[in-house]
């Protein structure tokens, strides 16, 4: 059997962690089938899943680890999960950006996918906690003929802070940081959301800086894969009705969209256009 090289080994692995999650455990057989790839090739998959420790290798197989709600996965451990749901949600949801205005990104690897669609909103003003979305601006800040800023590049402010294992700043300085800053908008990473949680995260003190994000926004705006929804960490930070809209992607159950659709005044699914479901991307629903 031939290799499918048309799928990243990442692309393969997170199609691989959705299967395992989705139906509770998997065989090698059955995944070599689906993917077109050598059994060599699955199990090197199932070892590189297992080290980040997101599914547990059985025979002949694997099947999801069963997450406390105290853990944290580590910022590259996050980021090879829901690669094209990211993308989608991180699509629709810089459309939402207005030339000109202030906006805050949260911390997560969705909102570092944002962050590169961002880029060509021009005049933006961005505060954030994440030193992985900091990055993104400063790295795409050309100088121009005059050794002036790129025109229309944004303004980037990073919080300062204590650094989590997802390279979120947290705690008293970027709490205090944000205090006094108004955002006309929240782009918000989540580790979970629920009907009876709210939004919540692993990180006590990154519920805490996430919780002043909130406060400090006219529209917050949750950008989530739908793995999130059911998902509950250890500390909430915010209520359901706090959110404004939740951007998604086309993963979510009709049960969770009618959910979603009796707590929140928007939800845009994301990607849904092209895979034939009848929800535009944008749009709120």
């Amino acid at each position: 059997m031939t290799d499918n090289q048309n799928l990243l080994a990442e692309q393969r692995r997170a199609l691989i962690l959705d299967e395992v999650r989705r139906r509770g455990g998997v065989r090698v057989n059955e995944l070599t089938r689906k993917l077109s790839v050598s059994d060599m090739t699955v199990r090197r998959d199932l070892d590189a899943l297992a080290r980040q420790g997101v599914i547990e290798k059985v025979h002949g197989g694997a099947v999801p680890v069963v997450e406390a709600s105290t853990h944290e996965p580590g910022f590259e451990a996050k980021s090879a999960l829901e690669l094209s749901a990211k993308e989608d949600i991180a699509r629709a949801a810089a459309r939402m950006a207005v030339p000109g205005s202030a906006i805050a990104l949260s911390g997560g690897t969705t909102t570092f996918a944002l962050a590169h669609h961002l880029l060509e909103v021009p005049d933006l003003t961005v505060v954030t906690n994440s030193v992985r979305v900091a990055d993104v601006f400063h790295s795409a800040q050309r100088l121009g003929a005059a050794g002036a800023p790129r025109p229309g590049a944004a303004t980037v402010v990073l919080t300062g802070g204590v650094r989590t294992p997802s390279d979120s700043l947290v705690g008293p300085v970027a709490d205090q940081a944000i205090r006094s800053l108004h955002f006309d908008v929240l782009f918000l990473g989540v580790h979970g959301i629920s009907v009876e949680a709210g939004l919540s995260t692993p990180n006590l003190a990154e519920a805490e800086t996430n919780r002043r994000f909130v406060q400090a926004a006219r529209r917050v705006v949750v950008v989530a894969d739908h793995t999130k929804w059911g998902t509950v960490g250890l500390s909430s930070f915010a209520q359901l009705s706090e959110v404004g809209v939740l951007v998604t992607d086309a993963g979510l159950s009709a049960r969770a969209r009618e959910e979603i659709a009796e707590h929140l005044p928007g939800l845009v699914v994301a990607g849904a256009s092209e895979r034939g479901d009848g929800t535009d991307d944008g749009r709120d629903v």
